[in-house]
């Protein structure tokens, strides 16, 4: 159970506080309402270049990190499809460093072009390592317009294509700065060894002076998916894997927690379905996994595994459909069910011992409108029943809800 308070400034900045005095340290996490979804489909890439960016200096403050380091804070973000997450931990006597370094920068960034021409590099190279040098770097350059038509999702966080960021200009990144890093657009999260009153205080002193500005979202709404999707894939990779994505609902969805139990059924531990049978019985695959997106809007779910030597994918595939059809018909067993709830609750627990996870599980959930939200998963964990997953796994995954790729190893 994690506790909290909230509160709202008049600028639309939403504020929770969660107070841990058996800590000497406090932490802020401030999630953007922003992620590669919000890009224009010419310029993507934005959201994570602008992760780069706010620690390229602010208004008053050129360098981020120093005055941070010097009061003994440490920081860092992340980027993803929905969000952008800025979260630093420093004693707790010195939190109003915190206040001073995350307002100033939401306040006004540089603009230096210096900044941007350094943080694009680092972000091109970044691009060209991890996504089109790296064997299976492109899966998600080449899964993800796939399974997606029309919603943002169908390009990686990262972007389309590194020429969009080659060409971004200063216009370009005042533009995404003010439409997205505004107040009413996040929410803040202190915890540890601080009180309400304290937070209350030091925010409207460095956070109540921004004006808001948020802008209306209007996303495309993706199709439901009628046909299956194939795509044949060649490449100097270390073996052949299969990728099959289906649509699920996102993740605030009231079937989101099914679907996740039901992928966990699937592959979670060597006792897992696809594992016992297809990696230690059968042979077919050297490793296989199935997980969730846990996307914001409806996201995907994906079976993946690479391919021992000599099998086939288009057996591989089979012998995939065939675990999965056995659910479609026979459902699953209670004692099966019980067990990855079990491991899903030991999960949530052990998450919630770092201050900072506490702090970043408040500020996601405040997205569904409800910060409690983190409070009550394990209760909608454990409501779920085997005719929950059997429904669920029936309405998703079926072969026209698929997109499927085959990606074969070339042979050198």
């Amino acid at each position: 159970m994690i506790t909290f308070s909230e509160f709202q400034l008049d600028n639309g900045l939403r504020v929770i506080v969660h107070e841990d005095p058996t800590v000497q340290i406090a932490v802020m996490n401030i999630l953007y309402d922003v992620g590669s979804r919000d890009e224009r489909p010419d310029k993507t890439g934005f959201a994570h270049l602008f992760e780069h960016l706010m620690f390229g200096g602010s208004a008053n403050i050129p360098n981020y990190d120093e005055p941070l380091q010097r009061v003994g804070g440490e920081n860092n973000a992340f980027t993803n499809t929905d969000i952008t997450n800025y979260y630093l931990t420093l004693p707790a006597s010195n939190i109003e460093t915190g206040f001073w370094l995350e307002s100033d920068r939401m306040n006004g960034l540089s603009f230096d072009p210096k900044v941007l021409e350094v943080q694009r590099k680092v972000v091109i190279e970044e691009f060209k390592q991890r996504y089109l040098n790296q064997p299976y770097g492109d899966v998600w350059l080449k899964l993800r317009p796939l399974a997606y038509r029309v919603h943002p999702y169908l390009w990686a966080t990262i972007g389309k294509e590194v020429s969009h960021i080659e060409n971004a200009t200063m216009d370009d990144v005042r533009e995404f700065f003010f439409r997205h890093y505004v107040p009413d657009n996040a929410v803040l999260v202190v915890a540890g060894n601080v009180t309400v009153e304290q937070v209350k205080t030091l925010s409207e002193k460095w956070f109540g002076p921004i004006r808001p500005g948020k802008q209306p979202r209007n996303l495309p709404q993706e199709p439901k998916q009628t046909q299956k999707q194939f795509l044949d894939v060649h490449a100097s990779v270390p073996a052949s894997a299969l990728y099959k994505a289906y649509h699920m609902p996102g993740r605030f969805d009231n079937d989101y927690y099914t679907t996740d139990l039901l992928s966990d059924v699937l592959s979670r531990g060597q006792s897992s379905r696809l594992y016992q049978t297809l990696v230690k019985e059968k042979e077919i695959f050297t490793s296989i996994s199935s997980f969730v997106m846990g996307t914001v809007d409806p996201g995907l779910f994906v079976i993946s595994g690479r391919v021992k030597d000599g099998i086939s994918l288009k057996q591989a595939e089979e012998e995939v459909n065939a675990i999965v059809d056995d659910i479609l018909v026979k459902g699953v067993d209670e004692d099966e069910l019980e067990k990855v709830k079990n491991q899903t609750e030991s999960t949530l627990e052990f998450g919630e011992v770092e201050v900072m996870n506490r702090a970043m599980n408040l500020a996601f959930a405040k997205l569904s409108g409800d910060a409690n939200l983190v409070n009550e998963e394990a209760k909608l964990i454990n409501a779920v029943t085997t005719a929950d997953v059997q429904r669920v796994a029936k309405n998703i995954l079926r072969e026209e809800n698929s997109s499927v790729m085959y990606y074969h190893a070339e042979k050198k």
